[in-house]
């Protein structure tokens, strides 16, 4: 689905030949026209992409040109020939566009532990650079380059108003496996035309970020390439400086990065369910994080979503081996607003009205209440089916 691609940058995806599907792009550009600023989080997991690597070292800066994304390889586990294939890849996506090597940026996404084909990188880079543009076909086939087993192209656009001048806050990601909290095997970029300081990108993107890609999972698998990166062109030429001003950017980038990040989960292989999980009543947000996570990484909670069983045990069990202190007694489980669960005990209810419910809905809400304090979480999921396992079963590093 196009978006409106804010003022300052310019976008393209070509099929350069790393995906053996020439109709596939498997390449992107996205240029601004003048430097800018970036700042990026990164995934926790100490098996690194060299993409990562190279990212961390540059991020947050005020001088960024160029971000080159390739996709069908993660360049991941290919020691110093892949640092210097992704050092090589920089310095072509910033020639092409006249900058510096120091100015790019690069993300790849795919099979780990083979060698990117850098003479079909070189030669995408040129391609991608003669097409860049700001039309709908431009941001479209940017959006495909960055895809690997996604089913369809994940997007998302919001505009707010700063000192009187329209902001644009348009978003691309990818992702459908592999995904954990804490970052996943996730791709994201979000580009503004707000003018911003690298410092506070980098703190508006870390909040957002905590909000809506640290709170999702299929898997619970954090993988080695995942990033997610706010480019800033200052092309409206406003800075959101006064505390409104800035909490209503907040607001605006928080948004969009929640609509992408559950559409991931919503995107998981072979997902029949997207599970929307809210852990309230706890001590700290750390301890609510703790028991959403464990909720949603079971196997057996994400079964019985798949199976459309309300089975409150195996909810309420997950949270009790999450390693939280809480009391038993106070525990309270709904599931699609009927109570399930109350003061340690099941409650009665019609078994059959809430299953149906499941099934005839993609989205399953959970909320599990506890009584230790005030503070909450909201994690997304994907339930775990029989074409999961035969997906990645027959997939190969």
């Amino acid at each position: 689905m196009s978006q409106p691609v804010p003022k300052g940058f310019r976008l393209a995806g070509v099929h350069c030949g790393i995906k053996s599907n020439a109709a596939k792009e498997d390449l992107t550009l996205i240029v601004t026209d003048a430097d800018s600023v970036a700042a990026g989080v990164y995934t926790q997991n100490l098996v690194v992409a060299a993409s990562v690597v190279q990212n961390r070292a540059k991020t947050p800066c005020h001088d960024f040109r160029v971000v080159v994304v390739n996709s069908g390889n993660a360049n991941a586990c290919t020691g110093e020939r892949g640092d210097s294939d992704c050092r090589e890849m920089t310095r072509l996506a910033a020639e092409a566009v006249g900058a510096t090597e120091n100015q790019a940026l690069v993300m790849s996404t795919g099979i780990i532990g083979h060698f990117l084909p850098m003479e079909k990188i070189k030669s995408g880079i040129a391609a991608a650079t003669a097409k860049i543009g700001t039309d709908a076909d431009a941001f479209d086939s940017a959006v495909r380059g960055i895809t690997t087993t996604d089913k369809f192209l994940k997007t998302a656009s919001r505009s707010v108003e700063i000192a009187g001048q329209t902001v644009q806050v348009t978003a691309m990601a990818k992702g459908a496996g592999m995904i954990g909290p804490n970052m996943a095997t996730m791709l994201c970029v979000v580009m503004t035309d707000a003018k911003l300081t690298a410092p506070a990108a980098q703190e508006l993107l870390t909040h957002a970020a905590e909000l809506s890609f640290n709170c999702i999972s299929v898997e619970g698998h954090t993988s080695t390439s995942d990033t997610a990166l706010l480019l800033a062109s200052g092309g409206a030429g406003v800075t959101p400086t006064s505390e409104a001003d800035r909490a209503a950017f907040q607001q605006t980038l928080d948004e969009v990065c929640v609509e992408l990040a559950k559409l991931i989960p919503s995107d998981g292989e072979g997902a029949t369910h997207l599970i929307t999980l809210d852990v309230t009543g706890c001590a700290t947000r750390a301890d609510a994080r703790q028991i959403a996570k464990t909720v949603t990484e079971s196997p057996l909670v994400k079964t019985a979503i798949t199976g459309n069983d309300p089975n409150w045990g195996r909810i309420v069990s997950a949270a009790g081996y999450a390693g939280v202190a809480f009391d038993p007694a106070k525990v309270t489980l709904t599931i699609n607003n009927t109570l399930i669960y109350k003061a340690g005990m099941p409650v009665a209810y019609d078994e059959k009205v809430v299953s149906d419910s499941m099934r005839d809905s993609f989205e399953v809400h959970l909320l599990l209440a506890f009584g230790e304090g005030d503070a909450s979480i909201r994690f997304w999921a994907s339930d775990l089916t029989v074409e999961y396992v035969n997906f990645n079963s027959d997939y190969s590093t």
